[in-house]
């Protein structure tokens, strides 16, 4: 009778151990997938943001030639511009509430007192990851920006008054503000293929040493002519702040070997 009920002891403990492995893999497997599903909406929010904050400034750049002929900012025409710069298509498909709808310009103004035109927009975004509700993130994009003026003639300058553009970290200077060392064109692409990619003069990429430390991210962030691939979008290597100076101001810098 005694070697019976060891026996029968010894497989209700193993019939245990095996349920109690389904109920943790019945918790587990949910919350992998939960993370998993908030990890690329994360990225896919950066994506937005710097497409958005991008098309605000070049837009802003654009309506700012009307400024000073009719006096008023058009939120008609920089909604517009902002919305053709990321594309219909690409807005509509995103997280962002209301498509091209959700994204206002109602904050933006010229102030003539300052002569500044102060550009606000404001979008919602979405996660469809339903927890207790859906999850929404506001972002803001606010700048101030001086309205075009127009074109200095050879008269107006100095006599050595050429302009060039430089960065604030940049030993080079530039003579074309559309230089490519000047516009990031930023690509996010999954980690594992970072590997295979090349950029345009056909060099691998490298960590950067600013915002890599140990493994990459699920995703990282490349440039098309940069060396380095980026954890994070607020990287130094991924940001430009550009100034416009005259030549003269800067002996011994010397000039950029693509746009010089």
């Amino acid at each position: 009778m005694e070697e019976k009920h060891t026996q029968k002891r010894k497989r209700t403990w193993a019939f245990g151990f095996r349920g109690s492995v389904t109920v943790s893999a019945a918790f587990a497997i949910p919350l992998f997938v939960f993370a998993t599903l908030c990890l690329v909406y994360l990225f896919e929010m950066n994506a937005i943001g710097l497409y958005i904050h991008s098309a605000t400034t070049h837009a802003s750049k654009r309506v700012s030639e009307d400024v000073i002929t009719f006096g008023f900012l058009s939120q008609t025409r920089l909604k517009s511009n902002i919305v053709d710069l990321v594309g219909a298509d690409r807005i509509e498909r995103s997280i962002i509430k209301g498509g091209t709808g959700g994204i206002s310009v109602r904050g933006s103004h010229y102030c003539s007192d300052s002569e500044e035109m102060e550009i606000e927009v404001e979008y919602t975004m979405t996660l469809p990851i339903q927890t207790f509700g859906l999850l929404e993130g506001k972002g803001t994009v606010e700048l101030r920006v001086k309205p075009w003026l127009g074109y200095l003639s050879p008269g107006d300058r100095p006599e050595d008054g050429q302009i060039v553009y430089i960065t604030e970290t940049g030993t080079v200077y530039h003579v074309n503000y559309s230089c490519t060392h000047l516009k990031l064109s930023i690509q996010f692409v999954p980690s594992f293929t970072v590997g295979d990619l090349r950029n345009t003069s056909g060099g691998k990429y490298t960590a950067c040493s600013r915002c890599v430390h140990g493994n990459a991210m699920a995703g990282v962030y490349i440039t098309d002519h940069g060396t380095n691939f980026h954890n994070s979008l607020n990287c130094s290597g991924l940001k430009r702040t550009i100034r416009a100076v005259e030549k003269s101001s800067i002996p011994g810098m010397r000039g950029c070997s693509r746009c010089s």
